[in-house]
């Protein structure tokens, strides 16, 4: 079982910048490939993008355009979403989510087996 804890949400301006964390309990964190998703009123849950449990390997969604850039740190067990540029359109809860499959890229919801509670980001014009 693992537990996702996500922090750093906020109000920020346009073109300013925000780092999710995404703190995790567990024994086995650095095997979970950790994806990062958003929500915005009335849309469904979107793949912002995620990590292999190694950090090897990357992948973000097309919107991202190289704002965004996710990395872990298995010694903390925490998974950050370092976010600039940010545009209104960004605004949105961000979920983060444990993939149990060993190092496997995916943007596909149902293959995260674990969610945290999320955090809401802002982005003011």
């Amino acid at each position: 079982q693992v537990q996702l804890v996500e922090s750093g949400g906020g109000l920020v301006q346009a073109g300013g910048s925000l780092r999710l964390a995404c703190a995790a309990s567990g024994r086995t964190f650095s095997s979970y490939t950790m994806g990062w998703f958003r929500q915005a009123p009335g849309k469904e849950r979107e793949f912002v993008g995620c990590i292999t449990g190694s950090g090897g390997s990357k992948s973000y969604a097309d919107f991202v355009q190289g704002r965004f850039t996710i990395s872990r740190d298995n010694a903390k067990k925490t998974v950050y979403l370092h976010m600039t540029s940010l545009k209104p359109e960004d605004t949105a809860i961000y979920y983060c989510a444990a993939d149990r499959a060993f190092e496997r890229i995916t943007s596909e919801r149902n293959e995260y087996a674990y969610w945290g509670q999320g955090t809401q980001v802002t982005v003011s014009l």
